[in-house]
């Protein structure tokens, strides 16, 4: 971990840089579906919690489709 007086080597630098573009895609498909709503899931079972996920993600890849037809981008 870096620190005020200690900072990142050179090999933590390298490993942030490479996952970053993923880290943010990710969290920003969650920040979406908690702004939807959700912060928790209320189910019981991991069959039911695994389901209202997967309906989540869903609806989020549709509001991006219809963001990018709306914006005129070729999200394909």
């Amino acid at each position: 971990k870096g620190h005020r007086n200690k900072p990142l080597s050179k090999t933590q630098q390298g490993r942030n840089h490479r996952i970053a573009k993923t880290r943010a895609r990710v969290e920003h498909a969650f920040a979406a579906m908690e702004q939807m709503g959700r912060k928790l899931i209320r189910t019981i079972g991991q069959v039911r919690a695994n389901f209202a996920m997967t309906m989540m993600a869903a609806c989020y890849n549709l509001k991006r489709l219809a963001y990018f037809q709306s914006a005129c981008i070729v999200a394909f």
